[in-house]
């Protein structure tokens, strides 16, 4: 228990189900009690979202979906009250649906300076449950300084597009993995959840993780 346990996690800032799945991730993490190093890593749920997209969430799942604004509104209600569970309060009505590459280049940034986890807090809070704009330029650099970050360090960086090249690089290895949604957790490198699970799941797979590093170290012990 003394080593940690790695968790790199594919997820979008857009993405519903990511944050429920942090909150529900986190518990279980919490339940296990042992040490567990998270990182985070880039996934477009839909890259071809403009950064202002005229209309409300539910008009946009609409479209997306291919399903009368009704229905895809009566989702978003079901997905509140979800997100409610685990203490979350979602506002799809103040919400500014927008394109996500330039967060991801933002949680790289903070990643670089030991503030990713913050950062990717900071987003979903503003995103889910405040109506704050995480699409555009400024509204970035401002919710960048919330957590430490140098504002015009920010501007640069999203003006350059210096950080694109490690968001790609993100989610050519989501490829490769055969990940098509999220959120999705790699425990360890080697064991996969997908989903939203629940903090059961993931305490579970974390203690079987620390019991086969205990078992392979066994076996290498015994062949001495």
């Amino acid at each position: 228990m003394n080593e940690s346990v790695k968790v790199d996690v594919w997820s979008d800032i857009a993405c519903p189900w990511c944050y429920i799945g942090k909150r529900k991730f986190e518990a279980g993490v919490s339940a296990f009690g042992g040490p567990v190093e998270v990182e985070y890593h880039s996934f477009e749920l839909s890259p071809d979202t403009p950064v202002d997209f005229e209309g409300t969430e539910a008009e946009f799942l609409s479209g997306h979906k291919g399903m009368p604004v009704d229905q895809a509104q009566q989702m978003l209600d079901q997905v509140t009250a979800i997100a409610g569970s685990v203490g979350l309060a979602y506002d799809f009505d103040a919400m500014h649906h927008t394109n996500t590459v330039k967060a991801h280049q933002v949680i790289h940034l903070a990643k670089q300076h030991g503030k990713q986890l913050e950062m990717v807090e900071r987003l979903f809070t503003a995103y889910f449950e405040r109506g704050e704009h995480v699409g555009q330029e400024s509204s970035l650099a401002d919710l960048a300084a919330e957590v430490g970050l140098d504002r015009d360090e920010v501007l640069a960086v999203l003006r350059d597009d210096a950080k694109l090249e490690d968001v790609r690089a993100d989610q050519a290895q989501a490829l490769a993995y055969g990940i098509n949604g999220v959120p999705f957790f790699v425990i360890d490198g080697k064991y996969g959840v997908s989903g939203a699970q629940d903090p059961a799941a993931f305490e579970q797979v974390l203690r079987q993780v620390v019991a086969l590093r205990a078992d392979d170290a066994a076996a290498v012990e015994a062949t001495r």
